[in-house]
């Protein structure tokens, strides 16, 4: 069975609390909060002031650079302000605020539930819808799509690579978006296959999803140039260039992107929104993430609006258990220990999870072995060891030097590490330092 090649490590998955949960659409609350910075680059420019009247599906915020995204009114009602709000760590960003009226949504929009199966679009057209719709990498990156959908010159995409690996613990989102709508992801791949230009894809999806490599086969029977690879179990096969690696057995090189070795991947999440914003001119405005955890009464997959308060959706999983000792945006693996549950929902948020206090806990943290276990874990040939150690001397520059940026912050090293050392932690802190070093430089050219 195929797995990537160089590391990783392969924790309980921890999934059935919430697998096979059917998908429970959160209610709309009375106010929402829309985040401006929703994806990798700078934040939208607001397009609405206080006092006016939007629709679900309208535009409110402008893409600002290359790689920014739209952001759409996922209410309908009335902007109360343009101004700053808290993430769930601190951190200031701008918002709009809006207070919700009924539900009136835009009638360009195709609210019907049948599938359409056709697309008459054509490449530019493709490309240029999911731009508007203001489509990112669901999986977690917030990649703008239609960037994906334009190699630079040169550059030529061979094969389209469907991450339906989800090998993060806990989440199952992606799982039952496969078994609810397998259909209209099919039909997804078949229009990004058209933008691109290529005959063929790959939907990998890890064996621990049985019913799902199933259900996505018999569609993939019917779809020409479209097979399901069943993948072994091993984590992080979700990232980019370890699912890569699984599926055709290319490696990237190091400081590239995937249509260096003819590849590009995106999540089925994406793929589902992008056949909503081709097929039913509906830009991104919600998404299904999974609310978990051991003490979780109601653990699901919620389908939210974005800008609904993440105290709204964790109430409809039964509220926080009595003995929670931390809350995690995204898996235990690559999601980070939340401060704040006062913070809307946004197009980052694959799932929430809620850890109990003996889960929270952190272990002792010990002097260095010298095992090696963490260099064997790191899918990405690093040594994390040392990188831990530069970034707590501060010689961001040796970081720089050993190839930091390559880092995928999986946090296969911290869980190897008999010592409880806080590897990703400091090389988090250092990998950012670079990044901003590295952005200096190039600002100055």
């Amino acid at each position: 069975m195929k797995t990537f090649k160089i590391g990783g490590v392969h924790p309980h998955d921890n999934k059935e609390y919430s697998s096979h949960k059917s998908i429970v659409e959160v209610g709309l609350p009375s106010k929402v909060v829309i985040p401006l910075s929703q994806h990798i680059g700078a934040p939208s420019k607001p397009l609405v002031v206080k006092g006016d009247r939007v629709k679900v599906g309208e535009l409110i915020a402008e893409a600002v650079g290359f790689v920014g995204a739209n952001i759409h009114s996922p209410v309908s009602g009335v902007v109360q302000k343009v101004d700053e709000v808290k993430d769930g760590w601190g951190m200031s960003m701008p918002a709009i605020f809006i207070d919700v009226e009924g539900d009136e949504w835009l009638e360009s929009i195709d609210r019907s539930s049948s599938v359409n199966s056709i697309c008459k679009l054509d490449r530019d057209e493709i490309i240029a819808r999911v731009k508007d719709a203001g489509i990112v990498g669901l999986g977690g990156a917030c990649f703008p799509t239609h960037v994906k959908l334009m190699p630079p010159p040169g550059k030529k995409a061979e094969v389209l690579i469907v991450n339906g690996v989800e090998c993060e613990p806990y989440l199952t989102c992606d799982h039952e978006l496969m078994l609810e709508h397998g259909e209209e992801i099919m039909i997804g791949i078949q229009i990004l296959m058209k933008a691109l230009g290529i005959n063929r894809a790959i939907i990998g999806i890890e064996r621990n999803k049985a019913d799902a490599i199933e259900h996505m086969r018999k569609l993939a029977s019917r779809s020409l140039g479209v097979s399901v690879e069943e993948l072994d179990l091993r984590y992080p096969q979700g990232g980019e260039k370890q699912l890569i690696d699984a599926c055709i057995g290319r490696q990237v090189p190091s400081g590239a992107l995937p249509i260096e070795v003819g590849a590009v991947v995106d999540n089925v999440a994406t793929i589902y929104a992008v056949y909503e914003a081709v097929q039913k001119n509906k830009p991104l405005i919600s998404r299904v993430m999974t609310v978990t955890g051991k003490g979780v009464k109601n653990p699901g997959n919620y389908l939210v609006r974005f800008g609904t308060p993440l105290e709204d959706v964790i109430s409809l999983a039964g509220g926080m258990p009595e003995n929670s000792g931390k809350v995690i945006c995204g898996g235990p693996m690559m999601g980070r220990a939340m401060s704040s549950l006062d913070m809307p929902c946004n197009k980052r948020m694959s799932g929430i999870l809620i850890l109990d206090k003996s889960e929270s806990r952190r272990g002792e943290v010990m002097n260095c072995i010298r095992c090696g276990k963490c260099v064997s874990a790191c899918p990405m040939g690093l040594e994390p060891y040392l990188l831990q150690k530069l970034s707590e001397l501060g010689r961001y520059e040796d970081m720089e030097l050993h190839n930091v940026m390559d880092c995928i912050d999986c946090g296969c090293c911290q869980y190897s590490c008999p010592s409880n050392r806080p590897l990703l932690d400091y090389i988090r802190v250092g990998k950012a330092t670079v990044g901003g070093m590295i952005r200096a430089r190039q600002a100055k050219k």
